[in-house]
């Protein structure tokens, strides 16, 4: 049986563009033909969507997490290239994409669409606080869903950005162990920190850049017109609220199904299994 780059050509057809995921450098080599003047890719656009450009792509789409959901994967990559004016509406594309551990082992085609978009870009790349921190937040919350507190399942609401109003729009529960100080999500003994106080009650606010603002926050904007999934209970509610109101994103870990949730201008955008990574 040939490899997967073998019958490329006749896959790639006559799409508009092609996505490759993360390619290792073999892979991108055989498929552009810069290894055997065979190009798999015939005369479509390759874009690359990865972390890093390790392989010098002239189009690249920085991808901030490792999506294992294919489907977020691609829609980010797509939405990314949109912005990019990589692609447009109506356009072909083919996503090469590894599912499994290991090369490039899968082929889908889609068609440039509204349903192509979901916002999940906009949430990383578009959002006021920096794309980093977006991730390390997301870092936090994806451990803290693997492990729970103690061995049990715990529940978390984190606010990322626009800092100030979040502030504003919520009271103290508690006394604030952050208060007066600079350390910053990400940091792997702060991280530990927030993993600790996820037990009490309150959102955490981060700024912008990724200080911790505060812990213990009790979110006050008003409920009305948030548009939730059923089942979504009062933390749920209030990160959507609060990025209706505010410019800031809301990352939710939810005790009783374990999912990660990211809202944005009072909706849900992305929901993540913190078993798959």
């Amino acid at each position: 049986m040939g490899s997967l780059t073998d019958h490329l050509a006749d896959l790639v057809g006559d799409a508009d563009t092609v996505f490759l995921f993360s390619p290792t450098a073999s892979f991108h080599a055989r498929f552009t033909g810069n290894d055997t003047g065979d190009d798999a890719a015939n005369d479509a656009d390759v874009v690359i969507v990865a972390p890093d450009n390790d392989v010098d792509a002239d189009q690249f789409v920085e991808l901030p997490v490792p999506f294992r959901n294919v489907r977020d994967r691609i829609r980010f990559g797509i939405e990314g290239a949109m912005d990019a004016s990589l692609v447009d509406e109506g356009d072909e594309v083919v996503c090469v994409a590894s599912i499994f551990e290991g090369e490039s082992d899968a082929v889908i085609r889609v068609t440039v669409d509204e349903t192509a978009q979901s916002g999940i870009y906009d949430l990383f790349v578009n959002s006021r606080a920096d794309p980093g921190v977006i991730r390390d937040v997301f870092e936090v919350a994806i451990e803290l869903g693997k492990k729970g507190q103690k061995g049990k399942p715990v529940g978390a609401l984190f606010v990322v950005g626009d800092a100030g109003k979040v502030m504003n729009k919520s009271r103290a529960l508690s006394y604030n162990p952050f208060e007066k100080s600079h350390v910053h999500v990400g940091d792997p003994i702060v991280n530990v920190m927030l993993k600790e106080f996820s037990r009490l009650d309150g959102a955490f606010v981060v700024s912008d850049s990724g200080k911790i603002v505060s812990a213990y926050r009790y979110l006050e904007p008003a409920a009305e017109g948030v548009d939730i999934p059923k089942g979504l209970g009062a933390r749920h509610m209030a990160g959507g609220a609060i990025t209706r109101d505010t410019n800031a994103t809301a990352i939710v870990l939810s005790e009783s199904d374990g999912l990660v949730r990211a809202f944005k201008g009072g909706a849900l955008v992305l929901e993540i299994d913190p078993e798959e990574y």
